[in-house]
């Protein structure tokens, strides 16, 4: 099998890609590297069947990459919600117009499998928690969530018309090595700075859901297996959630600075941390559950491996 993976020097794409690999599948990870790193795949770039492209999805004409493909696993797209609120037309480039080239390379190759990284803030504000996939009407409040709403409603209207299937992945904060943005993040680099001072954006009470990067990996291809409609829309993450406030606590711990050594915790104070924030999150995940995945963590455990996880990155990095 034959496999496009766009993205797939990111976060996420890259755990994919580690994946596929143990699979035999030949692939072709396409990043304009804008967010990932060849060094979270470089151990594939010199074996067989691996090819990285450098393009830009939005602008280069990436058609004759898909020749004689029979899946694609669209993860490209700039993660960054808070960017949107200073610069729209990152979201508007990098997410929706990749998108529709995508799709768009697929229909002229006749690929009929697309496997998409969408986002629980499609949901916006929901009223309802735990909150279903069929929830509505969906009315995200950050430029991030509207961008991949609209990248779901073309992947529907492509599969629907061109005989495609799609499996359309609305995530909870997946957390874990390799992750370059996010609150685990930033407390980190912030406390490294200053390790007596933390700035922590909003009131801290923000709380939402995490899931550890294995799981969500695991989640994606058991839903590939187990949902079988024309397009299948899932929610992916754990059935519990954790608070800004503790997340500072436990990014503390394990950095030591526990006792005398505690910061003091600066809020900016707020509801939310930036324009487009969603205070509280946590995803009804009952219809993967009863196809028979459940995550191994919870929110707590998942957001400690991924702040140790980081930690380690640190540290054997070069700079």
């Amino acid at each position: 099998m034959r496999v496009v993976v766009t993205g797939g020097a990111g976060f996420i794409g890259s755990h994919v890609v580690d994946r596929l690999v143990a699979s035999d599948a030949a692939i072709v990870v396409l990043d304009d590297l804008s967010s990932g790193s060849l060094k979270f795949i470089e151990a594939h770039l010199t074996k067989e069947n691996f090819e990285f492209h450098k393009v830009n999805l939005a602008s280069d004409d990436v058609t004759s990459f898909f020749e004689d493909v029979d899946e694609v696993w669209h993860l490209a797209a700039n993660p960054d919600v808070r960017v949107g609120a200073e610069r729209p037309d990152v979201h508007f480039e990098r997410n929706i117009v990749a998108t529709y080239n995508v799709l768009e390379a697929m229909r002229r190759n006749g690929i009929r499998r697309i496997i998409f990284t969408s986002t629980s803030t499609v949901y916006g504000d929901a009223t309802r928690l735990p909150t279903p996939e069929n929830y509505g009407p969906l009315v995200p409040i950050s430029l991030y969530g509207a961008s991949k709403l609209a990248c779901e409603a073309l992947i529907s209207a492509y599969a629907h018309t061109f005989d495609m299937r799609a499996w359309l992945y609305r995530f909870a904060n997946v957390v874990g090595r390799r992750s370059t943005h996010g609150v685990i993040f930033d407390f980190i680099k912030k406390l490294q700075a200053n390790p007596k001072e933390l700035e922590i954006l909003g009131d801290g009470n923000q709380t939402k859901s995490y899931i550890y990067i294995d799981d969500c990996v695991e989640a994606m291809f058991f839903g590939l297996k187990a949902s079988r409609e024309v397009v299948n829309i899932l929610n992916i993450g754990t059935e519990d959630q954790v608070m800004v406030r503790r997340i500072a606590e436990i990014v503390c711990e394990e950095l030591g600075l526990v006792g005398e050594k505690m910061p003091k915790f600066r809020f900016t104070g707020g509801r939310r941390g930036w324009r487009g924030d969603i205070p509280f999150m946590l995803l009804d995940i009952s219809r993967l559950k009863s196809l028979g995945w459940r995550p191994k963590y919870d929110s707590e455990t998942a957001v400690r491996l991924a702040t140790r996880d980081l930690l380690k990155e640190v540290t054997s990095s070069p700079h």
